[in-house]
């Protein structure tokens, strides 16, 4: 009598699935309760509201952009069908300016530009998760196929901009109080505001590169990814 098959809930290829629905589905529900509660109150205060964006949704932004993390055991171990260098570069840079210097300087949480940078963050993942989250599953909507594969071009630049322009308003605090400077042995020091500004260049030197890489991803990752995940919807 031969191996029993087992039951397609319980078969890897649907597990697999199964997971990566999930995930993009918590990250669609966190990037979307960040811009309808953005959007909210901005309706409701105007400009008071960009105030203290970051003081209202900046724990679940903090959460949102942890759990992305994830991402990149998921491309190295092979579940999901990605490039692993455009993906690390991206979350480097939202980790760094999001922990290191809004997180770090009560002042910057204030600023304006840190709702400008929240809004396009946010456009850009609810649109890659609401079509990772349907790839999974095997549906493909035009509209949104041409959102993924567009809607970066224009708000990926305006982002690089925004996250610049808060490293530059943060460099006085970072100046006045200290903040990761510190002294090393044999008369050596690290003055941080130096280090930013030498990321700041290396922020516009790298952004010309993301954008080949991000280009030819996404001219690539549609048509694949749409095959890839609609062999399994009829099985589940």
């Amino acid at each position: 009598m031969g191996p029993l098959a087992l039951p397609a809930w319980l078969q890897p290829r649907y597990r697999k699935n199964a997971y990566l629905f999930i995930y993009y589905l918590i990250q669609f529900c966190g990037h979307s309760w960040i811009f309808t509660n953005m959007t909210v109150r901005f309706f409701s205060f105007g400009k008071d509201s960009m105030v203290d964006t970051f003081y209202a949704i900046g724990f679940v932004m903090r959460l949102c952009q942890s759990i992305s993390l994830l991402e990149l055991l998921h491309i190295y171990v092979g579940i999901e069908y990605n490039h692993l260098l455009p993906r690390f570069l991206q979350l480097t840079e939202r980790i760094i300016i999001l922990f290191v210097v809004i997180t770090s300087q009560e002042e910057v949480q204030g600023k304006y530009v840190v709702c400008v940078l929240f809004i396009f963050w946010n456009l850009l993942d609810m649109v890659r998760y609401t079509y990772s989250m349907l790839s999974v599953i095997g549906i493909s909507y035009a509209v949104l196929t041409w959102l993924s594969q567009t809607l970066w071009m224009p708000i990926y630049p305006l982002s690089v901009l925004a996250e610049a322009f808060a490293i530059y308003q943060s460099l006085p605090y970072f100046e006045s109080f200290g903040t990761y400077s510190t002294k090393l042995p044999f008369d050596l020091s690290i003055y941080f505001p130096y280090v930013l500004k030498i990321y700041l260049m290396m922020l516009f030197i790298g952004h010309h590169g993301i954008n080949h890489m991000l280009h030819f991803h996404c001219t690539n990752r549609n048509n694949f990814a749409i095959r890839k995940y609609s062999c399994t919807v009829y099985e589940i």
